[in-house]
């Protein structure tokens, strides 16, 4: 009996829906075709019924290959093949994803180490535009030792003034950072 006369499982019938629906993707069929393609595939009986269907369409391989020995396990039994081409081609995009995260990441170093160069060493929360201005601790320590040693009369003119430069600070750095 000839193998293209065997019949077919869900298996293969699957198999076949499967490619249908890539090759709708890729733009080879059009919604029309890819709904009768499937109604034949659905009714297919035979292996060669289902080659039929795909026929036209390019890298589709019969679903009743024929092993060279009954003993040999066949070439690519479950389509790998199509599986490892598109894990190694994700594989590269990811590394070009990772190459070009690196190299912002390099450039935005440089800038950093550029600023710096230009700029002098700027460290921890009084970086240029960052932090209070420098009258405001002053500002408060006066107050402290007004409310200590000249009473609340001088603590309130000075809490007014301290909070005066806190508000003039904040208003000075949103925009600073602005222009």
């Amino acid at each position: 009996m000839d193998s293209s006369e065997l019949r077919i499982g869900d298996a293969e019938r699957e198999q076949t829906m499967a490619a249908l629906r890539e090759n709708f993707a890729q733009g080879r069929l059009t919604h029309e075709e890819l709904d009768e393609r499937l109604d034949r595939t659905l009714a297919a009986k035979t292996a060669r019924d289902l080659a039929q269907v795909t026929a036209d369409l390019p890298g589709q391989q019969p679903a009743y290959r024929e092993q060279a020995s009954p003993y040999a396990p066949p070439a690519d039994p479950y389509g790998m093949g199509d599986w490892r081409a598109a894990m190694h081609a994700h594989r590269n995009q990811m590394r070009a994803v990772h190459h070009d995260h690196r190299e912002m990441h390099r450039a935005a170093r440089q800038a950093w180490r550029d600023g710096m160069r230009m700029h002098g060493p700027m460290r921890g929360p009084m970086r240029r535009g960052y932090g209070p201005h420098p009258l405001v601790p002053v500002l408060f320590v006066l107050m402290v030792l007004g409310l200590i040693f000249g009473g609340f009369g001088v603590f309130k003119a000075l809490l007014v003034v301290w909070l005066g430069a806190l508000l003039f600070s904040l208003v000075r750095r949103r925009f600073h950072h602005r222009g």
